[in-house]
């Protein structure tokens, strides 16, 4: 159960995509350069192919698809996450304050270290703001957490013990 469930008694939803759109996502095809299976050279990022005989511009058959406007998904729901809300890298717990829960979604960026992560995690739960990339250990972070302090209390409980002899 979520820390909103707790708070509010019912579950939040996101709107998320239509069906629809996620299909047509799905059978978007992959453009990929000219030729880049062919030589290690060349990566896959799509370039247009400008050759005066080149298949792929010619639209031979068995050649790779090229992007066209085409293939552009609906302004309303470019650039969505598949939830339907809006992705914003979040590098601080600061820059959560600025999200709108109901239409944004936080991914926290990779340059963060685990530390800044958990509070950023903990920030966003009480602020209900969804997490695309959550801490994955976390539960079994705060458990080591717990057996640290568990360990550093039976030091003290050793050295007080051996002052007393």
């Amino acid at each position: 159960m979520s820390s909103t469930e707790e708070k509010t008694g019912k579950k939040r939803r996101s709107p998320g995509l239509p069906r629809r759109i996620l299909r047509d996502r799905r059978g978007r095809p992959k453009f990929v350069r000219q030729e880049s299976w062919r030589y290690k050279r060349l990566r896959a990022t799509w370039r247009r192919p400008r050759g005066v005989d080149s298949r792929m511009r010619l639209h031979y058959s068995g050649s790779p698809p090229i992007a066209r406007i085409g293939y552009r998904g609906s302004r309303k729901h470019r650039g969505l996450h598949p939830s339907g809300l809006r992705e914003v890298l979040v590098h601080n717990p600061e820059d959560l304050r600025a999200l709108d829960p109901g239409t944004q979604a936080a991914r926290i960026a990779g340059s963060v270290g685990r530390r800044k992560r958990m509070l950023i995690s903990e920030v966003a739960d009480e602020m209900g703001i969804t997490l695309l990339n959550p801490p994955v250990h976390r539960e079994a972070l705060e458990t080591v957490k717990e057996e640290e302090a568990k360990e550093e209390k039976e030091a003290e409980a050793t050295e007080q013990a051996e002052e007393e002899k």
